[in-house]
């Protein structure tokens, strides 16, 4: 398996959904192409009637043929048209417009037994290979896109078979059909929400495993069984604090959202009303997916040259500079391309970010390996110049440092061996990854503040105006859209209220226990900083396509606080306050996202929330199973007492986790600060704070120099990531992301609207596929090596022969 595949692995694993970038000026900010976005304080430049939040004409008019009418057909079969200057379409964007239904039926069933059942079949196998992959070194992935297309198959063959019988629930006057008519696209949407909640690993079994297999400490397991559900439905209950802000209002498009939308919509089509077109669409789909399943068989293991297209090495592969300035796998990746999907795609998806979101990637990429790298390799930038390309600690003479031995028997810290070993080094190039995470952190609350107050404070104000009249959220939207969902009746609060109480007595009754190994009050602490990101966070994603990670801010935040008070150093611990706190956004980041697909797709929101909850009901449990039977079976490997023959139960995530946890709990952030490399880190977050306020300073200054969309956010975020093992398929991303985001965009905006979105969905679920198929072929059981040969050089698959 190529190194960008299992670096890819790392990251699905670390991380609930996905993926990377936030937005540079607020619902005005710019649609999926070109970087026309206008600021929340612009004029529209476009058609006067519309809403100056809407993307500014990514081409012009000229430059996209855009039909006089949409046509959306009714229930009875006849098309309605709507003119393109019909108020009810003026607030969507005419990329949405050109993929969502205009039209709904009401009365289509959705929570159905064949809801249930689906549900089930296709939960339990996905809790498990999940939950089973975190484990082991390779990874056995369960993709939504395929029980998506998986799902909608199974459906119609089971309104085929089974007899539409009524069914009475005992000892109620409740009773069901088993098969309602049809498989409709509701039960479709439902069953792939609830797979997208449950059919997932849980962010909770770190500490339980961590617990066990470090420190000889088994969590009992309704404990353990209650975290897992607790941190879920955290998370899930604070999207309700988003959803008045980013779910109804049509100009914050969330474009995972679309993506699925698209392929939900194509295959309603051709279930129901073939026509040349869907069939078409279809076709292209499939082959396209069938295309990158076998194409990934090339780079991923037979030709692994083809991850890596270092052409520098090629002209001196036996030239120490050269190799370094052109390797993929360790070096900056200059001109350097990559054919291999989960390289080019592990920045986010060149089909779904929008362009400006990709240029300011870029920009963050090219300062971080192509600028910073070399100055630290050739200029001695920094004061520690050793392992530059290595994100491991080190003793100062450069050896590996041995974080274990600064753990007593009694699981306190060792401050005889930590003045014997002294203090851990980084390199460099993890130093600067780790400040400008930190200023990532607090540009993105700063951000949001600035550049989307005006909408957030519209949206505010529309909510406390409904809790007054007791309206529902839909009415105070005119776009088409919300309009059809005035149908449905609303998510009571006061179910997201019990829900969150459920994962509070939870919580507060595990970690009083001391079953978690932090004090109660740090809880608290856990769901106060979540609550507070996930407005300014889900404003960034669903504009921008880009998710924040704030897993390095909590493990600071939780050193900070537990070294501040005697016991609970545990270094287990870490990861029990970064699973309340991590999940806390990434949940609710997931559940206002599902919402926005019930929304696209005219789904009761009523039952999309019962979706969400039932998926994760059903999910932790096997969950659980999985770590019991794991840690039952295969502890000796997992601890290193045994060898495991095919090296696959290696706990690799664990063992990370474990670093982390001793550097926060044991040593501390006081310790680390106080060595001088390390004393620039907190400026980190004076930084992130003070560059959105000199942007938006710009901006008003010269409002049409487009400051807005130099997202400090995400260009901070770009350059935390650590490039040392892999740099290649940036460059490959950003000219593809040119081709499709941009110039397909702009010039060929028809062509753009009818496949992006569907080749978008294939291409993911080609790549899923082939990842599973490589590892039910060649890792599940014994690992099957591809044998040597020019395409895979034993020494270097890119050919950099000198490269240190």
């Amino acid at each position: 398996m190529s190194p960008a595949t299992q670096q890819h692995q790392q990251q699905q694993q670390q991380q609930q959904q996905q993926q990377q970038p936030e937005v540079a000026g607020g619902p005005k900010a710019g649609g999926p192409g070109n970087g026309d976005a206008i600021s929340v304080d612009t004029p529209s430049s476009g058609t006067p009637e519309k809403r100056s939040s809407e993307p500014a004409a990514p081409c012009t008019e000229g430059d996209m043929e855009k039909p006089p009418f949409v046509f959306t057909t009714q229930a009875n079969g006849e098309e309605e048209a709507f003119d393109e200057d019909d108020p009810r379409l003026r607030d969507i964007p005419a990329y949405v417009r050109r993929i969502v239904s205009l039209h709904d039926d009401p009365e289509l069933p959705c929570l159905t037994f064949r809801y249930f059942l689906l549900t089930i079949v296709f939960v339990i196998p996905g809790a498990f290979l999940s939950m089973m992959s975190h484990f082991r070194t390779t990874y056995a992935p369960y993709s939504i896109f395929f029980v998506q297309i998986a799902s909608s198959y199974a459906g119609v063959w089971l309104a085929k078979i089974l007899p539409a019988w009524e069914v009475k629930v005992p000892l109620t006057r409740f009773s069901f059909n088993l098969n309602p008519g049809p498989f409709n696209v509701k039960e479709h949407v439902l069953v792939t929400i609830s797979a997208a909640s449950g059919a997932t690993y849980n962010l909770g079994y770190t500490p339980v495993a961590m617990a066990e297999l470090y420190f000889n400490s088994r969590i009992h397991p309704a404990a353990a069984i209650f975290f897992m559900w607790g941190i879920v439905w955290t998370g899930y209950s604070f999207a309700a604090l988003a959803r008045q802000f980013l779910i109804y209002d049509p100009q914050f498009p969330w474009f995972t959202a679309l993506c699925q939308t698209a392929l939900f919509e194509t295959q309603k089509k051709q279930r129901e009303s073939p026509t040349a077109s869907s069939r078409k669409q279809t076709k292209v789909f499939f082959w396209a997916l069938l295309g990158m399943t076998l194409w990934q068989f090339l780079p991923e293991y037979v030709f692994p040259m083809l991850g890596s297209l270092a052409f520098l090495c090629w002209v001196a592969p036996n030239n120490a500079v050269a190799n370094f300035v052109g390797a993929g796998f360790g070096g900056l990746g200059f001109m350097n391309l990559s054919l291999d999907w989960s390289n080019i795609s592990s920045s986010g998806s060149l089909f779904l970010t929008p362009w400006w979101t990709q240029v300011v990637m870029f920009s963050g990429f090219v300062c971080s390996v192509w600028v910073l790298l070399p100055a630290a390799k050739y200029g001695h930038l920094g004061e520690w110049h050793e392992h530059l390309m290595s994100n491991r600690l080190f003793l100062e003479n450069g050896t590996s440092y041995p974080i274990t031995q600064l753990l007593t028997p009694e699981v306190t810290f060792n401050e005889t061996a930590y003045q014997e070993l002294g203090p851990p080094f980084v390199s460099t190039h993890v130093l600067w990854t780790m400040f400008f995470d930190y200023a990532a952190y607090t540009s993105a609350i700063i951000w949001a503040g600035l550049f989307g107050w005006k909408s957030i404070k519209s949206s505010f104000l529309k909510m406390m105006e409904r809790m007054k009249s007791g309206s529902q959220i839909s009415s105070q939207y005119n776009d088409q859209l919300s309009i059809l969902q005035r149908s449905y009746k609303e998510v009571p609060l006061w179910w997201f209220l019990a829900l969150f109480a459920a994962s509070f007595v939870s919580l507060v009754t595990i970690t009083a226990t001391g079953n978690m190994f932090i004090p109660v009050w740090t809880y608290f602490v856990a769901i106060a900083t979540g609550a507070f990101l996930v407005v300014p966070l889900g404003w960034l994603y669903a504009l921008s396509n880009f998710q924040l990670a704030i897993g390095t801010v909590n493990e600071l935040l939780y050193g900070l606080m537990v070294n501040s008070v005697s016991g609970f150093k545990n270094p287990t611990g870490a990861s029990a306050y970064g699973a309340i706190a991590g999940n806390a956004w990434y949940r609710a980041q997931l559940n206002l996202q599902d919402m926005k697909i019930g929304h696209y797709n005219h789904c009761d929101p009523r039952a999309v929330f019962f979706s969400q909850v039932f998926g994760s009901f059903l999910g932790v449990p096997i969950n659980y199973a999985v770590v019991r039977w794991v840690l039952d079976t295969k502890f000796d490997y997992l601890t290193g007492t045994k060898e495991d023959p095919a090296h696959q139960w290696t706990a690799q995530s664990l063992t990370s986790n474990l670093t982390m946890g001793v550097q926060y709990v044991l040593i501390g952030p006081r310790r680390l600060f106080e060595q001088h490399i390390y004393k620039v880190l907190p400026y980190g977050f004076l930084v992130g704070a003070f560059a959105p306020v000199l942007i938006y300073g710009l901006h008003r200054l010269f409002p049409r120099a487009k400051f807005q969309l130099w997202n400090t956010t995400i260009f901070f975020s770009s350059m935390s990531s650590f490039y040392g093992n892999i740099s290649t398929g940036y460059f490959s991303s950003f000219i593809g992301g040119f081709v499709v985001m941009f110039w397909a965009y702009r010039y060929r905006y028809n062509l753009w609207a009818r496949w992006n979105y569907i080749l978008a969905a294939a291409f993911d679920a080609g790549f899923n596929f082939n990842m599973l198929l490589t590892f039910l072929f060649f890792g599940a059981g014994k690992i099957v090596t591809m044998p040597n040969w020019w395409g895979n050089e034993a020494a270097s698959s890119e050919r950099c022969f000198a490269l240190e």
